[in-house]
């Protein structure tokens, strides 16, 4: 009887409280700033990629930055293969010769992609504010943040994905 009342106690405090205050969400701005750091646990670069020789792996955002500082505290501290990781914030895809992965936003997306060109260069994108796509491309299903990734374009740059990062998306382009 007890652990009945106390179901429905939460129950009626579930629905009194308004959705934010009954339970904590992150924003979906944060968990993709989370998971840009992650995604260079999964990926291998070709060795003559520009920085692959230095102690750094840099994590470039191009045009637009939606994260301010959750993508420097979510880089803060993690290293991928004995590299540091390190954000900067770039104008321009003509400034990202040592970007490792680059998060492209903003207007004018696949002219920065295309700028890029087959460069070995995770390239990020969101749909939320750009229909071009990047080698992953963010999107929010059922109000979750997931991700698309375009294998085929990854190879053409002499990335590796790994198969792991791979079952994790919501669709993987091999052609």
């Amino acid at each position: 009887m007890r652990r009945r009342a106390w179901t429905l106690i939460c129950a009626a405090l579930a629905i009194a409280l308004p959705a934010g205050a009954a339970r904590a969400q992150v924003s979906d701005v944060a968990v993709k700033a989370a998971f840009i750091p992650k995604f260079a646990r999964y990926v291998t670069w070709p060795a003559s990629a520009p920085g692959q020789a230095d102690r750094e792996l840099v994590i470039c955002v191009i045009g637009d930055d939606p994260f301010g500082a959750m993508l420097n505290q979510a880089a803060a501290g993690q290293t991928v293969d004995g590299k540091t990781l390190v954000v900067k914030r770039l104008s321009s895809s003509a400034e990202a010769s040592d970007c490792a992965i680059a998060f492209v936003d903003g207007p004018h997306t696949g002219e920065k992609l295309a700028a890029l060109g087959h460069r070995p260069v995770l390239t990020v994108t969101d749909a939320r504010t750009s229909p071009q796509r990047g080698v992953i491309h963010f999107v929010i299903v059922d109000g979750r943040v997931r991700f698309f990734i375009d294998n085929a374009q990854a190879q053409a740059r002499g990335l590796t994905i790994s198969s792991r990062l791979l079952a994790l998306a919501i669709g993987v382009n091999q052609k």
